[in-house]
């Protein structure tokens, strides 16, 4: 291949599909000069940027789109090679008309990556049927601040939870051929103040055990085949540019062997943002010698100004040669460069591709099937956080409903959903699916009762003209459902999204001064929130009769809702972050040492109301029998213990037993405690089981004193429990012998093994 040819498999181009099943056209991006396919597919082209996420269009006029483009590029190049096609799927297949699942912080809310990995599953198929190849996600960030605008895109603030859910999400994806990207590879979630893009100023213990941990497991464990660098550097170290991270960490020492695509327009903001390059091709040459494979989401500094940057001697043309190797490496996987290789997706097998009017509403991307699974999810992500008795309600005759997201579609879609992402560009286009209204979803689920509705007060204005009509209902009603929360946007046209980071903690506008106003007017207040990130409840917390919690969650989210609040579905969620008792203090992650927690030197309390892991449920469950083989092994070894749960009250439910690890000593500072492992169990009125919990040594480990990861000897307490704050059992156990280092091939999981009580 000459350079150019080379260089072009390098870069993608932004793309839209055709309405009309054309060829896709180059999409122009402020960030972007003019892009022409004509001048660029003679040297071939590396990918196809999100030809189905641009605009909407029939998904099978798309795929038609996509194909006719992937034959010209074939077709244009001397080695026919294709083009890899990505698209996003944060939350679903990010194309007009497909299932609008859950955000990625109710997939942690469910603490079940089983159903997770069912989910991606059925995303994978939905993309690779219509000619995708690739899916930009998951987001493995690990929250360390809420305020930060893409706490919705997160799992949660437990690495544990979000690698174990991260994985299984990728599982999923890869098994149904689609090429998974972990994002954003390393400490975006870490920038000062939550702001977006903001400078991380970690150090490399946190860096490592709680920013790495996912990252490392998800390489480990699910078969992913890309990873894409953060935007943010850390220490004055750009990811665009961290050899040690894309390259050292990432390849030599955890073994991944696949692509590291560009952040969009990351590789230029070396230049542009961070000022570690004086041109653009200073900027590739960086991105090249760190491990950055691929320029998304069009060329800029892989074009022109790296072929320059070769011939003037200043980048190696074998940086180049490197990077192409794994990326064709990828398209032959992908079957690519097959010498027969056929383009034709699924979605077209045996389609008229002559006649386009006809294929038009032939591809279903939301069938019963998906939204089945979407309805589960959200359902198991509800997490019920205060309940004086009030839920689940009993034939109550007149609601009153108000709020903000009383009678809004939206309220259940994050920022990376279609509707929200593109389709809010595109009014006059209907949204493409079903999105009932919580005012639709309590009328089905209460058909004798009556609804009244009143908005109250909008998402984020300062207008309280509309209290006075809340209140009224509010008087005439058994009881007020009051849903507040967010608007998901991006770059300030959101209360929650990328770009729309939050000052602190209080509720959006003057929705606070509405749930008070309303909790003054005497009638039980259930708050129901649909909001991207924890929020502070003021009396909320421990005046309402009840606070329903729901991150985003997708296009049967508020059927799940009404189904906890009529009793049909029990709650089963859990927090995956912690909920603040005051807005203004970050952080209140229950991860966190001794000093990050409420003391005698302070006067910031940082307790948070509702505390990770939590959420309850409308039956008991009570815990006993604690057993240990041993109290007592070594370094390398491991600890077993069992114990019973049963269900004590009148209703099946779902208990989540939650283990965390509690190092008393160690030679460097350790979080008061961290999860080490969970278990959801169901169980019928009055079922109980037993439980065997194997937990190995290597869960003790941590980065010690010279960078390398240790399991000390030494007492250690593990907490069984229903929430961080809510621990029932513990174990006081200790390791013997001598200091042993581990490596990324440590044991990572303790194992869960259940049977039916005996004796």
């Amino acid at each position: 291949m000459t350079l150019p040819e080379k260089v072009a498999q390098l870069f993608g181009v932004w793309v839209g599909a055709s309405a009309d099943g054309g060829e896709v056209a180059p999409y122009q991006h402020e960030m972007e000069e003019a892009v022409s396919l004509e001048a660029l597919l003679p040297q071939g082209l590396g990918q196809l940027t999100r030809s189905f996420g641009t605009a909407p269009v029939d998904p099978a006029l798309g795929a038609l789109s996509l194909l006719r483009t992937q034959r010209r590029i074939a077709a244009a190049n001397r080695f026919g090679i294709p083009a890899v096609a990505h698209e996003e799927c944060l939350a679903g297949f990010a194309a007009w008309g497909a299932t609008a699942y859950p955000v990625p912080l109710s997939w942690g809310a469910t603490f079940n990556p089983r159903l997770i990995r069912d989910m991606a599953e059925r995303i994978g198929r939905d993309m690779r049927s219509v000619g995708v190849h690739q899916g930009l996600a998951p987001v493995l960030d690990v929250v360390r601040d809420a305020r930060w605008g893409r706490v919705e895109e997160t799992i949660g603030e437990d690495p544990y939870l979000v690698g174990t859910v991260a994985t299984a999400y990728v599982q999923g994806l890869e098994s149904a051929g689609v090429v998974a990207t972990l994002k954003h590879f390393a400490g975006y979630s870490a920038s000062r103040t939550g702001r977006n893009l903001a400078p991380v100023g970690m150090g490399a213990r946190e860096r490592a055990d709680v920013i790495l941990l996912p990252f490392e497991m998800a390489v480990r464990e699910s078969g992913v085949r890309s990873v894409m660098h953060a935007y943010t550097d850390t220490d004055g170290v750009p990811s665009a540019a961290d050899e040690d991270l894309l390259t050292g960490l990432l390849r030599e020492n955890w073994g991944f062997k696949g692509t590291v695509v560009a952040d969009y327009f990351g590789i230029s903001f070396l230049k542009l943002l961070h000022g570690v390059a004086g041109t653009l091709g200073e900027a590739a040459g960086a991105a090249l010698q760190a491990g950055v494979d691929v320029e998304l989401p069009t060329v800029k500094a892989f074009g022109e100004p790296l072929l320059k940057a070769i011939a003037d001697g200043q980048v190696p043309e074998e940086l180049v040669d490197r990077a192409l190797r794994r990326v064709l490496a990828q398209k032959a996987q992908l079957g690519l460069l097959d010498a027969d290789w056929d383009p034709v997706p699924e979605a077209l097998a045996g389609a008229d591709e002559n006649d386009p009017a006809a294929l038009r509403g032939s591809v279903n991307l939301d069938p019963a099937a998906n939204r089945a699974t979407a309805r589960r999810v959200a359902e198991q992500s509800v997490v019920l956080l205060r309940n004086n008795g009030t839920l689940p309600l009993s034939r109550p005759r007149r609601i009153a409903l108000i709020g903000p997201n009383a009678e809004t579609p939206t309220a259940v879609l994050g920022c990376y959903a279609f509707p929200v992402h593109v389709g809010v560009q595109h009014p006059q286009i209907p949204v493409g699916i079903e999105l009932p209204t919580l005012r639709e979803a309590l009328t089905a689920e209460f058909p004798g009762t009556e609804i009244v509705v009143a908005q109250g007060a909008s998402v984020d204005g300062t207008e309280t003209s509309g209290f006075a009509e809340a209140v009224a209902l509010a008087k005439d009603a058994d009881v007020v459902v009051l849903a507040l929360g967010d608007r998901a946007g991006l770059f300030g046209r959101g209360t929650s999204g990328e770009g729309c980071d939050a000052e602190s903690l209080v509720l959006p506008g003057v929705q606070q001064e509405l749930l008070d106003t309303l909790l003054d007017a005497g009638t039980p207040v259930v708050v129901t929130l649909l909001a991207g990130r924890p929020y502070a409840l003021g009396r909320g917390a421990g005046e309402a009769a009840a606070v329903v919690q729901s991150f985003f969650p997708g296009e049967e989210g508020t059927t799940a809702i009404a189904g906890v609040l009529a009793g049909r579905v029990n709650p089963s969620g859990r927090l995956p972050v912690s909920v603040p008792r005051r807005p203004g203090v970050q952080p209140s992650t229950y991860l966190s040492a001794k000093l990050g927690q409420v003391n005698e030197v302070s006067s910031i309390d940082p307790t948070p109301a509702f505390a990770f892991g939590h959420g309850l449920s409308y039956t008991t469950f009570h815990w006993t029998a604690l057993d240990v083989e041993s109290l007592q092994t070594g370094t390398a070894g491991e600890i077993r213990l069992s114990f019973t749960v049963r269900n004590t009250g009148e209703r099946e439910g779902t208990e989540v037993v939650q283990l965390y690890l509690h190092d008393p000593v160690a030679s460097v500072v350790q979080p008061v405690q961290r999860l080490i492992g969970y278990r959801r169990l169901s169980l019928a009125p009055g079922e109980a089981v037993r439980v065997k919990v194997t937990v190995p040594a290597d869960l003790a480990s941590f980065t010690g004193r010279d960078g390398r990861r240790v399991v000390e000897p030494g007492d250690l307490e593990l907490r069984l429990g229903a929430s961080s704050a809510d621990l029932r059992l513990t174990v006081s156990c200790t390791l013997t012998g001598p200091v042993r280092r581990v490596d990324h091939t440590r044991r990572m999981h303790a194992t869960f093994v259940t049977g039916p009580l005996r004796g």
